[in-house]
This record gives C-alpha cells, structure tokens and sequence, in this order.
C-alpha cells in the first residue's frame, strides 16, 4: 500500500481531490441557496448533488490517468517500479466511491427534506433586564414584532394568545411547532438597562429542531423600532416569504420616537391583551394609551388602539354616547395622522359595528384592515362575529375557524364557534368545539365553563356547573361572576332561600347576566323573595331596581336590553301594559332582522314578560318562534327556569317542548 499512496501523490491525485471538494461545496452551498429562491424544484438540487457525487470517483480516476504539461494534457507516465497497476486503478475507484456515498448519506436527506412552510410562532421572549418588572417590556418586544410580521401577506403568523402559554416551560420545538400548526420558531430574550436595550434571537426549523440562524442587537430604547424590522426581513427571507413594497414600508415606519409614549404604548397592549377581558384591566389600559398619546401626540398606532378600546368598553360594559364619542375622537385623530394605517381601519371598524350597529360599513373597514393585516386572528374573528350578527350563520363559522388556525390557543375564539353551534342547537358539535378548544387551552376558565352549562342546555344537567364551581377558590369572583353562576344555579334548582342568601351577602351592587347589560342586585333579590311568595319584600325590592333600571333607560334611551330589563321589572310589579310597553321597545330597537345574534334575546325578553303578565298565547307564539331559529333559547332551559312556571299546566307548552326536544 505504500508504493500505492506513493503513487498517488506522484501524479497529483490529492490536489485534485482536495479542489474537487472546495469546487463541488461552493456549488452546492450555492444551489441550496439560488434554487430555492427562483422556486425551482426540489429535485433539481438532488440531481446537482448527484452529478457532483458521481462526479468524484471519475475525477480521481482522470487525475491518476491524465497530467497537465506546458505541452497540453497526456498521459501521465507509469514508473517501472510501479506494479500492479490494475489493482491501483481499482482501488482508487473504490476510495471514491465510498468517499461519494458517506457524503450523500449527509448531503442528500438534507436536500431532500422538505421545504418550510411559511408559518411562524414567537415565543414569549424571556426578561434578562435586573428590574423583573421589565417583563412587560420583552412581552411588548415580541408582541410589536408579532404586529410586524402579520403585516406580511405571504407568512402564516400564530397569535399572541396561542404562543403566551409557552412562557416559562421547557420548550421542545417541535412539539410546538406540531401544536400550533407552524415549520418554524422563534425564541429570544431581552435586556434593558435605563434606555439601552440588548436582543437574543434565534429562528428554529421546527420540523428537525435544527437552528437557521442567530443574532443579537444592541441598541438604544428608540431603535426597538430598527431591530423588529429587520428581524421581520430576516425571517421573510429564511422561510422565502415574499414582500411587496407597500409591506416593506409598513414593516419599516417608526410608530413614534418618544421611548416613553413607547413604554406606556406596550404596558396598556399588556393589559389589553390579558384572557379575562377584565373591567379593572380595560380601564388601566386606557389610561396607558391616554399616557403615551400625551406623551407623543403623534402616535397615530396608540390613537388608533385607544379608539378600538373605547369602543369595546362601550360595547361590554358602558354603552353611552360619551363613550362612544371618545372612540370617535381618538379615530379621527388617527385618521389624520396615518390614514393608510391598518389600525385605523380597524378603529372605525369597531365604532360601525359595536357604536353604530352598521355592519355593512363595519365589513368594509375590516377587510381594508384585513388586507394590511392578514395574520391578524382579531380581524377575522370581528368579520366573523359581524356575519352572525347578520345571519350568515355558515360565512360565521368558517371565519371563526380561520381565526382559531392564527390563534389556536385563544379560548376565546373557541367559545364563540361554540356559541354558533349552540344557538343551532347543534350541541354535539359544540361539545366538540369546546373539547378542541380545551385540548389546546385547558387552563381557559371560561371554556370549562361553557362546557359545564352546555350540559344545562343540552341535556338538563346542572351538576356539571355546580362541579366546576365547587372547584373555584372562594375569593374569586371578578365582578360578581362566580356569584352570577351560583345564583343561577339555585334558581335553576329551585333552592330560592339560598339564592336569596348569596345575593344579599355579595358586595356587587350589579351584575353581568347573560344579557349584555347590568341587572341591580335588588332585581335580583326580588326575584328570589318573589319566587318565594314574600310578596311585600319582593315589592320593596323591585321599586328599588325600577327607580335604578328607568335612569339607566334615560341615560341611553337607545338600549334596548335596558327596555327589556326594565319591562320584566315592571312585569314582576302587576304593570302589565307598561311592561309589555318596554318588551315591545325592546324589539322594536333591535329585531331579529337587524341582529341575528341579540336580536333573539330581546325576543325572548318580550315572551318573559308575556309570562309574567299572564298572556300565555303572546308568550307561546314567540317561543314556538325562538325554537324554529338560532337563539339561546332551548328546551332543557323552558323546563328548568321558573319565569315558565305560568305556562307548565298549559297542554300547548308542553306540546312544544315535545315537538323541539330533540336537538341534537
């Protein structure tokens, strides 16, 4: 063997072999990188990779045969002393051969593993600054970044909700990556010191887990700005997502140089974005976004949130005209600093549909936003809200279903699909939605308990919520909702001392209760003492919620849900023309042809009261009505609920609950 390597390093063969690789490298490395780019096949990488391959054994052999002289290329002369040359030949082949196959086994499943798809998840970024309380500053990092990349129309972007829930875990990308429906990852964390700020990123293939690339800024506060906009470039490129100017320039404008306005702009997005939707966070919000707006009078992105903010309190919990001109006043101040904004759109979005109930208008501000925010669940769950409002019960459905693929973890999302098919009293396909939605966020409080009271409706089962409420710590119960549930329950059960008990010792002076508008807590406890039969206190009890329910009808005469609450108040008191008044004002403000989704609810506000006033063919006619349409209203409640109680001995309400027991 010592004469054979003798022999080959006589007629050169190492230098060719040695330059055949650094050659064949450099034009894989260049292939795997320009391929890819002009969309050519994947094959056509494995194929350069195979010619390169087979390539290497004929070079050893030419090189051992042929020399290159002054005078061309010949025949490299044979040594007498060289022996067995056959053998040599043969040899030589064979270490090419093996050479070749050891660098396809590495070099071909790579070419041929897939290509990444263009989905990404940003994982929560993890606070390295001293200050712990900077949390918030690393979470509004990666949510401004996510904001940036569901600008890019070409790339899938997971939501904030569905990525929050990895913080803090041991994170196996794959797992995550299967969970959430994506091919890549990103991770970082962050460090400020007063206003210097240094970023850890890495992008993940999270189908094999391998690392695509690494990076870190330094810069100061005001340059967070710089840094999410190259990173969205750099992740476009990695997953070859393609940008369009407009996008560019999108993903490139500064919202505001003030780092201050900055800091309040990100804490408030913080508390907007909390799963609860809590009245307490909601108002702390607005004062961050009034902060950062004095602060920078400029930020048109901070106007345009505190617009769609104000509209939501208006819509959730303070439906007044001063509301509502506050949403109007920080749109138009937006509007006039960055019309072409997406959020801008969104913002009068929000006023046509939650402020003006104009959902046409809504639609079309929604779908200009959609087009400059097309990763943004949020969009697309407020178009599919609008399309159940207006009956499109189908265009609804598949809308929360794309919002649900952008943000699978997002339980909010998922009890709204759960509400469509409840209200088509499709309860297996609900009960479906709802174990989906629980398989992805089990700790969701609120699907654990739509599920529960999904039971009640279906099959009349009340155990369900009182399990699930056995299981809640007793000082829990933001804004009385756990007192709601409760007390439901015992009315539901006919347990009227203990109904009345919770509500006179609970500190709530109003609740939530599946209206969209507050009911007095002495409504309530009238209800109780009325079911039973203390007549004088119960009397006492409504006069107090009456004098309540007509301020509150005064200050927003355009309410209709006040009307109908109003008209069951004056029900309970023997008012019976003016109660069947108010259900009447109910409807007439918002039919079922305005609004498919609330529209149902003031109907059945009017049958209530037809109950309690006695009209048992008013109240009968509208129920057989609300079962023939999607509404809340369903078979197993009609037994349950005593507001029935002056209909049970009525043949033509039991007939009905026979004719409509059997949804599915």
């Amino acid at each position: 063997m010592a004469g054979f390597f003798e022999e080959i390093k006589r007629r050169k063969v190492y230098r060719v072999a040695a330059a055949y690789v650094v050659v064949g490298g450099g034009v894989i490395q260049l292939a795997s990188a320009v391929f890819p780019a002009w969309e050519l096949p994947a094959w056509a990488l494995r194929l350069v990779i195979v010619l390169l391959l087979t390539g290497f054994p004929i070079s050893l052999i030419l090189a051992w045969a042929l020399e290159v002289t002054p005078e061309g290329i010949r025949t490299t002369p044979t040594l007498p002393s060289t022996p067995r040359r056959r053998r040599n030949v043969i040899a030589l082949l064979a270490v090419g051969v093996i050479v070749s196959a050891a660098a396809g086994f590495f070099l071909l499943p790579r070419a041929s593993a897939r290509k990444l798809d263009k989905s990404i998840a940003v994982l929560p970024f993890e606070n390295f600054s001293d200050d712990k309380e900077n949390a918030y500053f690393a979470d509004g990092i990666q949510d401004d970044l996510l904001t940036t990349l569901s600008k890019i129309g070409d790339l899938k972007v997971i939501s904030r909700t569905s990525v929050m829930q990895y913080r803090g875990r041991a994170n196996n990308v794959r797992e995550i990556g299967k969970a959430l429906g994506v091919s890549a990852v990103l991770e970082g964390s962050v460090r400020r010191a007063g206003n210097r700020v240094r970023v850890n990123v890495q992008l993940i293939d999270a189908t094999n887990d391998e690392h695509l690339w690494a990076d870190e800024y330094d810069r100061e506060l005001t340059d967070v700005f710089a840094i999410q906009s190259d990173l969205a470039d750099k992740i476009a490129t990695a997953l070859r997502a393609k940008l369009s100017p407009e996008e560019k320039a999108q993903i490139e404008r500064k919202p505001t140089e003030n780092a201050d306005a900055y800091l309040a702009f990100i804490q408030a997005h913080g508390y907007v974005t909390k799963p609860d939707r809590l009245p307490a966070d909601l108002r702390t919000a607005e004062e961050l976004y009034q902060r950062a707006v004095q602060l920078d009078p400029n930020f048109a992105l901070a106007h345009a949130n505190l617009s769609r903010l104000e509209s939501t309190i208006y819509h959730f919990s303070d439906p007044t005209p001063a509301r509502l001109e506050k949403a109007r006043a920080a749109f138009k101040t937006a509007s006039s600093l960055q019309p072409d904004l997406p959020e801008t759109h969104v913002a009068l979005g929000y006023i046509y549909y939650y402020g003006d109930r104009d959902y046409e208008r809504a639609l079309a501000e929604f779908e200009i936003a959609q087009r400059g925010l097309p990763n943004d669940s949020a969009t697309y769950l407020a178009i599919a809200a609008i399309h159940r409002r207006q009956g499109k019960w189908a265009d609804s459905t598949a809308g929360f279903e794309k919002a649900a693929s952008l943000d699978p973890k997002d339980g909010f999302i998922w009890e709204n699909l759960a509400i469509n098919y409840m209200a088509m009293r499709n309860y297996s396909a609900a009960e479906k939605t709802l174990d989906r939605g629980l398989a992805v966020a089990p700790e969701s409080m609120n699907l654990h308990a739509m599920r529960a009271e999904l039971q009640i409706h279906w099959k009349g089962d009340v155990g369900a919520v009182e399990k699930a409420l056995a299981k809640v710590r007793p000082d829990f119960d933001p804004g009385g909702t756990v007192t709601c549930a409760r007390y439901g329950i015992y009315i539901l059960t006919h347990r009227y001392e203990e109904a009345l008990h919770l509500m006179q010792q609970s500190p709530q002076q109003s609740f939530h209760m599946e209206i969209p508008v507050d009911q007095p807590k002495a409504l309530l406890i009238g209800q109780a003492l009325r079911l039973l039969h203390k007549d004088a206190e119960a009397r006492a009890a409504y006069e107090e919620a009456r004098g309540i329910l007509e301020a509150s009808v005064r200050e927003v005469p355009d309410d209709a849900m006040r009307h109908a609450l109003l008209g069951q108040i004056y029900a309970a008191l023997g008012r019976r023309e003016d109660a069947i008044r108010e259900g009447k004002r109910a409807v007439e403000i918002l039919p079922e042809s305005k609004d498919a989704l609330e529209g149902p609810m003031t109907t059945i506000g009017l049958a209530q009261i037809y109950a309690v006033v006695g009209d048992r063919d008013g109240a009968l006619s509208l129920l057989e009505h609300l079962l023939e349409i999607p509404s809340s209203l369903s078979v197993q409640m009609l037994r349950l609920d005593p507001i029935w109680d002056s209909l049970r001995n009525d043949p033509r309400f039991m007939e009905l609950l026979k004719k409509h027991g059997g949804s599915s």
